[in-house]
């Protein structure tokens, strides 16, 4: 299923996936725009957006002030949320 601009859920979760390993610091805003293409097929699909969305917002808060010891738990935690968004889209 092709999203809007071309670009399919597939192409659009495995760059949500890559942000989440790379950590860039534009992280919620690459997110958003990406999590855009999708957004508002469902109320189900929403809330799981909203969800992952304030878990990269806490990712890229611990990036930014550099808690190391807890890159890794908030990463699994916005990668168990992308798979309820996921898993809503289809």
């Amino acid at each position: 299923m092709a999203a809007a601009g071309g670009t399919s859920d597939l192409d659009c979760f495995n760059k949500l996936e890559q942000l989440i390993d790379a950590g860039s610091a534009n992280l919620v805003a690459e997110s958003r725009a990406l999590l855009a293409q999708i957004q508002g097929k469902s109320h189900e699909l929403t809330q799981a957006v909203d969800e992952f969305l304030l878990d990269i917002m806490a990712l890229e808060f611990l990036l930014e002030a550099e808690r190391e010891a807890f890159h890794s738990p908030a990463r699994r935690l916005a990668r168990m949320r992308l798979t309820m968004v996921k898993l809503h889209s289809t």
